[in-house]
């Protein structure tokens, strides 16, 4: 009898530690819903780790984090969402424009949910306010229609001549009207010709290009949007074909042979939702926390691809660009 009373207490301990861990809680999750590629965003999840890290959370270790890509392909962002609050996250990050934002918002009233975006996430429903957001959601706003008059100047002390200088803008997100009336009222007080191309796909790029040369555009602003983010390799090479001196919002741009960018710091802006999502994961509420505004922008300026475009890039510019690649 004492035998058996040994063996059955030993199968008892045994089983004990699996019972245990068996208790143990979950590790919160994390959803991540981009309206672009796993590839494109590579690079932005870096900084969003880190500012996750500041706040003592580490993927694999203490979070878990869901990833849902949308592939430029907006109709499948709501069902994204969705899917994502079924798995019940504790903090839906969104990012890659307006799109993911309002479907994230969409989805759920009671989610956490943090953008990244470039639209006044007051004027689209997102919150009340900046300083007060109001219910679930908030985040970063980059304000990319607000850096849009900043790179028409810096393009016209590039290239001075009083010429034409396309804009190239994707019809269907929200920014494409606000953002085509500022730089109409920017380019009007500079004394430019403003032609407006609208893109909406890969072929409808090549096609914009194509009108911006026979209507004899000089030079190009490119629109801050995802599905010109995930085509920067195509744009900055139509730019280089046709000889066409171009300004854009990111430095990836740059970085694959463009000229010059100019706008907010990307890596910065993940790395400020990062520590937000975070704090929520600590208990904070959406609510309590503003929506946060860019404190840095750089200016990035290519040297090679200016040279091939048979520019001289004036002095002052350089000395107050923040990066000269050579």
């Amino acid at each position: 009898m004492r035998r058996r009373q040994f063996i059955a207490g030993l199968g008892s301990a045994a089983a004990w530690p699996l019972v245990a861990r068996g208790q143990q809680p979950a590790m919160p999750t994390i959803g991540f819903l981009s309206s672009q590629s796993r590839q494109f965003e590579d690079l932005r999840l870096t900084p969003f780790r880190q500012g996750l890290k500041e706040t003592g959370f580490v993927e694999g270790q203490n979070v878990v984090i869901e990833y849902r890509w949308g592939e430029n392909q907006y109709d499948r962002l709501p069902a994204l969402a969705a899917d994502l609050v079924r798995h019940h996250v504790n903090v839906l990050v969104s990012a890659g424009g307006t799109p993911g934002a309002l479907a994230a918002k969409a989805a759920s009233t009671t989610t956490s949910i943090l953008f990244v975006n470039g639209a006044d996430p007051v004027k689209l429903g997102l919150v009340a306010s900046l300083n007060r957001p109001g219910g679930n959601v908030t985040g970063v706003n980059l304000f990319s229609n607000m850096v849009g008059s900043k790179q028409l100047e810096l393009l016209h002390e590039l290239v001075p001549a009083p010429v034409v200088v396309g804009f190239l803008v994707n019809p269907i997100t929200n920014l494409a009207e606000s953002d085509t009336e500022e730089m109409q009222a920017t380019a009007t007080a500079l004394g430019r010709k403003l032609l407006v191309v609208h893109a909406r796909t890969a072929n409808e790029i090549d096609q914009a290009f194509s009108t911006l040369i026979e209507q004899e555009a000089k030079a190009l602003l490119v629109e801050g949007d995802p599905l010109f983010n995930n085509r920067k390799e195509q744009i900055v090479a139509l730019a280089a074909r046709y000889v066409l001196p171009t300004i854009y919002q990111f430095r990836v741009f740059v970085a694959a042979g463009g000229l010059m960018s100019y706008g907010s710091s990307i890596s910065d802006s993940y790395r400020q939702v990062g520590h937000y999502a975070g704090r929520i994961l600590k208990g904070e509420k959406p609510t309590d926390l503003p929506v946060l505004q860019p404190t840095k922008f750089e200016l990035v300026i290519n040297l090679k691809a200016a040279k091939a475009l048979g520019l001289n890039v004036p002095q002052r510019l350089l000395y107050t660009a923040d990066e000269v690649i050579e």
